[in-house]
């Protein structure tokens, strides 16, 4: 039976996809969480528009529950989504967040599916690491101390990495985004039959949140 990996189309889900088709599951279906809420405990709502293209690029089918966002709430929606399909188990970017872990394993329990975590309490920067090597991923959005426009569009390699490390001295910021200091968006891997691109960008910012908004996804 196949599998379907929940994805924002940023760096842990993808490359926790890609270890999925690594060790040989049957990945069919990228599954987006799409929140009204962008301030959703569960679910990222940044440049989601790429995730149709990926799933097109990766010969999967593209999967979108739509939620409100609101806590607690969201996780009906996703189980909803997920029972609706005909699938052995879930593949899931969770690296530290208990919250999130916790939750999507209880949805899987209930629902009788297996749950796949391949970066569960991986190292941060060993994580960073193999992103590097394998993704071609850019962080997106950036909201913590330390972290302002000027990463946002930096690709992940060891500059980037030396760069979050330094401020992570400074500001303690997880420098993997655990904590929500920042978002990513992968536009291409191993499992891609090409890199994905876009037209147009733009830089939104607020007091405390700034954010890349890419369109013209293809």
């Amino acid at each position: 039976m196949s599998w379907a990996a929940l994805t924002s189309g940023g760096k842990d889900s993808v490359l926790s996809c890609q270890k999925a088709l690594d060790s040989g599951k049957d990945v069919q279906y990228l599954v987006t969480a799409r929140p009204k809420n962008t301030d959703s405990y569960m679910f990222h709502s940044a440049n989601l528009d790429a995730v149709p293209v990926i799933a097109s690029v990766a010969g999967m089918e593209y999967v979108e529950i739509k939620t409100h966002g609101r806590k607690e709430e969201e996780l009906a929606d996703l189980e909803a989504g997920l029972a609706a399909l005909d699938i052995e188990g879930v593949i899931a970017g969770a690296v530290a967040s208990v919250y999130q872990a916790e939750r999507v394993r209880t949805i899987c329990d209930r629902l009788g599916l297996e749950l796949y975590t391949p970066l569960w309490h991986m190292d941060t920067e060993e994580l960073l690491r193999e992103v590097s090597e394998r993704l071609d991923a850019m962080i997106i959005v950036t909201a913590a101390e330390g972290l302002g426009a000027d990463f946002l569009g930096a690709r992940f390699d060891a500059a980037l990495i030396d760069r979050l490390k330094r401020v992570a001295a400074s500001h303690r910021i997880n420098i993997a985004g655990e904590g929500g200091e920042y978002e990513s968006l992968a536009l291409n891997a191993p499992f891609y039959s090409r890199p994905i691109t876009y037209t147009t960008s733009e830089i939104r910012s607020a007091v405390d949140r700034h954010e890349l908004v890419l369109g013209g996804f293809r």
